[in-house]
């Protein structure tokens, strides 16, 4: 079993699918985490069940494309609990569509959403991580990043630019003993994907080796490895959760 005892993560889009499942896994294990979304009563309501099971930890709006918001965000967190032991970027959003069809406002909503919000993250946070000589980074991607996605074109580049992101800064950060992996989830259950016809649905399914589509938890499980001290010496990977749709990829 993986202890998180006595640990602190902050944990970024908590409010439904794979970050509220995070959050709850990451509380079971014994972490305190501080979990955040734009949508208040989501990410009250996750905290709640996390509290309801007997597990620790605090609910705190963030929009993670308004700049300013990290960075205050950042400094609240860290004057409360000091620098975090990890921090879990998990916030992302998209809608499938023709990339012909994409306007200059959801282009730019998908890179500040699904990029640059976990570029600033790291950067508002990782200040008192290098100075406690300890951490570690988990980012979020997509199975898109690694291999495209029809219909997800601006979404696809965005999380290939977090994987490029987390490698590059993998190796700045290792001098100071912090790791910095990825993990890029293949289709999974979650509100997103349940906008999707039922025949696409269907064909995924038919397409995953395992045939079933992945669960937040799944997810969640993936992060909970590199977020714990069993992920000590493995930094810059991206670990692909997709029942083996991308194998090859």
């Amino acid at each position: 079993m993986i202890s998180l005892a006595g640990q602190k993560i902050f944990v970024t889009g908590c409010g439904s699918g794979i970050g509220a499942a995070t959050a709850k896994t990451l509380a079971e294990a014994g972490a305190y985490v501080i979990a955040t979304d734009i949508n208040a009563d989501g990410v009250e309501a996750t905290v709640a069940d996390m509290h309801t099971a007997g597990h620790q930890g605090e609910a705190r709006v963030l929009d993670v494309c308004d700049p300013a918001a990290i960075l205050a965000m950042a400094e609240a967190v860290t004057d409360a609990h000091g620098a975090m032991n990890a921090v879990v970027n998990v916030a992302g959003w998209d809608k499938g569509q023709p990339f012909m069809e994409n306007t200059p406002e959801f282009i730019e909503h998908i890179v500040q959403l699904n990029y640059l919000g976990q570029v600033r993250v790291c950067q508002a946070f990782l200040k008192p991580m290098i100075e406690a000589g300890q951490g570690t980074i988990v980012n979020v991607s997509s199975d898109a990043g690694r291999v495209g996605s029809l219909g997800e074109t601006v979404y696809a580049g965005a999380k290939g630019g977090v994987i490029a992101f987390t490698k590059s800064l993998a190796r700045e950060m290792a001098r100071n003993g912090i790791t910095v992996n990825c993990v890029a989830p293949g289709p999974t259950e979650t509100a997103l994907l349940a906008d999707m016809p039922d025949r696409i649905q269907e064909g995924l399914k038919r397409a995953i080796p395992m045939r079933r589509l992945g669960k937040p938890e799944d997810i969640a499980n993936a992060i909970l490895f590199f977020a714990s001290n069993r992920a000590s010496y493995i930094t810059g990977q991206v670990l692909s959760v997709s029942g083996g749709l991308t194998m090859s990829g």
